[in-house]
């Protein structure tokens, strides 16, 4: 989402309506730090001797995320 539309009053009423983990994932979608992080971390698993668990684990200790099973 552009970041122009952020502060629109659309907007701001849908996320008034999140619960905590959909806000949580709003502000993570906007923060452009995690989303360099994100993309480093799918680059780093397309490599064949990369072990997927450790780095999505990596990814969550450093952002405080929970993925589901």
């Amino acid at each position: 989402m552009p970041t122009e539309y952020w502060r629109s009053p659309e907007t701001l009423d849908r996320l008034n309506r999140l619960e905590r983990p959909g806000f949580a994932a709003e502000f993570l979608r906007r923060n452009a730090s995690y989303r360099r992080d994100f993309a480093r971390t799918q680059r780093h698993l397309a490599r064949p001797t990369v072990d997927a668990e450790a780095a999505r684990a990596a990814l969550a200790r450093r952002w405080g995320l929970r993925f589901r099973a």
